[in-house]
């Protein structure tokens, strides 16, 4: 065989001969190839070189040639040899090259601190250690990414964590506490251990640092938790010493009064601030208009919104003519509440999934598809990721609708979205086909979901199965039962209805055979505590079809639940009908 050309390469499963240049980017294409490689792979042996390949004036009987050939034989595959072990040296580079660039690579990648930390969404786990582990590295703590860390952590309602990094950073003397991060520290506080902690907290504070901040974020805790007369008590304080100059003092004292349902002071409220010089913001106004509307008052309601439209300090925005709507659809004006939607529209913001989600739903409840559809495709194009709460809205506001073919194309998309997987996206689609009486349908998606190992719950398998028990179909309830009963969860994770379980086990105990019915119980009590409730539910179910309740009975007893006067009802109904 001659070395070079494709037939040799073919052999060792290369490609054709490339010029292989080696660096951090791996192997590339160029003109030039290393001498020494393009020699030994491109250039053909001469025939003298060949033990394949005779000479033309060679004859067969000259035994010195012949023992030529056999040397030059043996010098070819010693060739050979250096080939292989120069493109194995080749192969070896290139490939420690490559790996020690990838390490390069994934080195450059910063671990940056809240990267450690926002993993920690349990709040049983404590963050304390690895801001701890932080400091105990060498690493730099900067004072503004760690108050950015609680402001994330508060967004996304991880109040616990939040208040354990403020605290930390507090104790650690990470930065001065300003009278902001004070107000921001005690509202964490009243939001985790209520507002008593708060009134501590803000006690212990010196007199520069109660300031207009401080005195507001109390005044908040006593609002959240309706303390009526804190929070007007601590209002008035605060006019004394003149910090009432925003609206949001205002805002939380009309929050309080549509809390206790003195929805009437809510105006007053809004008129006292503007008398005092204070302009009411967005949230002022939308207040106002929720006071109304939660009365039904839509003249008063329309009153207010176009004040808001008038009031020159005001930039009109999405979500007040979204309230306006939701209020118009309960009133059953649904040419107005249209309306109010298209002006919503037109103040939507760029890459605001939130906005999108309240549309689309407020559109599903007028029963507009083409308008659900469109605004879906709109939020594609202009939010570059959905997040499981997108598709949660889209999917119910096509099950309110009735398109359930549209709702499983979702479900698709949702499933090659990367997204982390939440059964609350298809139990949407379940809960709806059981409502509509498709329990094949849903069964069929539980299945589905099952057999592709994603997690499903207990509920909702029982909530078909009790479908399948009123429909007759005593297998599939026993299917959707046994399937129930061996999912993989603990106690603390099993979440079902009482009273679905009663109806399941009085239906099952009527019409399943006992060796089945016995089977599901034991199944169940894997996970349920069995009451005296379901212990009679069962019972009934027995008696209704004619089977002995004496095994149950003894089930009851064992476990610490006596006979009492109902238990003896449902004995007497035995034994008259024996």
């Amino acid at each position: 065989m001659a070395v070079g050309g494709d037939g040799w390469w073919w052999r060792w499963g290369w490609p054709p001969p490339l010029t292989m240049v080696v660096g951090c980017g791996g192997i590339q294409t160029r003109k030039q190839t290393c001498p020494r490689v393009q020699l030994l792979l491109t250039k053909p042996l001469p025939y003298t070189q060949n033990p394949t390949q005779t000479n033309p004036n060679q004859t067969n009987n000259n035994q010195p040639i012949r023992r030529n050939f056999k040397m030059l034989a043996m010098a070819a595959r010693l060739r050979n040899l250096q080939i292989v072990k120069t493109l194995s040296e080749i192969r070896s580079f290139t490939t420690a090259t490559i790996a020690r660039s990838e390490s390069n690579n994934s080195s450059k990648k910063k671990v940056s601190l809240y990267s450690k930390i926002s993993p920690l969404g349990n709040p049983s786990l404590a963050m304390t250690p690895e801001l701890d582990d932080w400091i105990k590295t060498g690493k730099k703590v900067r004072s503004s990414e760690v108050k950015q860390i609680i402001h994330d952590l508060r967004k996304r309602r991880r109040f616990h964590h939040a208040l354990e990094v403020s605290e930390w950073m507090n104790k650690k003397g990470i930065c001065a506490f300003t009278p902001t991060d004070h107000a921001v520290q005690l509202d964490l506080i009243g939001k985790v251990h209520g507002f008593l902690a708060a009134e501590k907290y803000f006690n212990s504070l010196t007199e520069q640092d109660k300031t207009d901040k401080t005195y507001g974020a109390l005044l908040h805790c006593y609002v959240r938790q309706r303390e009526t007369e804190k929070s007007l008590s601590h209002f008035q304080k605060m006019k004394e010493k003149g910090f009432v100059l925003s609206p949001i003092t205002y805002n939380d004292i009309m929050c309080l009064y549509i809390h206790i349902n003195e929805t009437d002071k809510v105006h007053d409220v809004l008129n006292e601030m503007r008398r005092n010089g204070v302009s009411p913001d967005n949230l002022s106004y939308r207040i106002c208009i929720n006071a109304y509307g939660d009365k039904m008052d839509i003249t008063g309601m329309e009153n207010v919104l176009t004040e808001m439209e008038k009031d020159s300090n005001i930039v009109m925005d999405w979500n007040t003519y979204t309230v306006v709507a939701d209020r118009y659809i309960t009133g059953d004006l649904l040419e107005k509440a249209n309306n109010a939607l298209q002006k919503a529209e037109k103040q939507l913001v760029e890459k605001d999934g939130l906005a999108y989600n309240h549309l689309i739903s407020l559109h599903a409840r007028l029963g507009r598809k083409d308008d659900v559809i469109r605004l879906w495709g709109l939020q594609k194009s202009v939010c570059k990721r959905r997040v499981n709460r997108d598709y949660i809205t889209m999917v119910k506001s096509l099950v309110r609708l009735d398109e359930f073919e549209e709702a499983e194309k979702i479900l698709t998309e949702w499933d090659s979205s990367g997204n982390v997987y939440d059964f609350r996206v298809p139990s949407i689609v379940i809960d709806g086909y059981v409502k509509k009486g498709s329990c094949d349908k849903a069964k069929d998606l539980l299945d589905r979901l099952s057999k592709d190992q994603k997690a499903t719950m207990p509920d909702s398998w029982g909530l078909v199965a009790l479908e399948f028990l009123k429909k007759g179909d005593v297998g599939a309830c026993v299917s959707c039962m046994e399937a129930l009963g061996s999912l993989q969860l603990g106690k603390g994770d099993w979440k079902i209805d009482s009273k679905v379980v009663e109806k399941l086990l009085e239906g099952v105990g009527e019409k399943a055979r006992v060796q089945d019915v016995e089977s599901v119980a034991q199944k169940l009590k894997r996970f349920v505590k069995f009451d005296r409730g379901m212990y009679h539910s069962l019972m009934k179910g027995y008696v209704n079809g004619g089977k002995d309740v004496g095994k149950v009975l003894e089930d009851m007893k064992a476990d610490g639940i006596e006979e009492d006067a109902e238990t003896k009802k449902i004995l007497a109904l035995q034994h008259n009908k024996v």
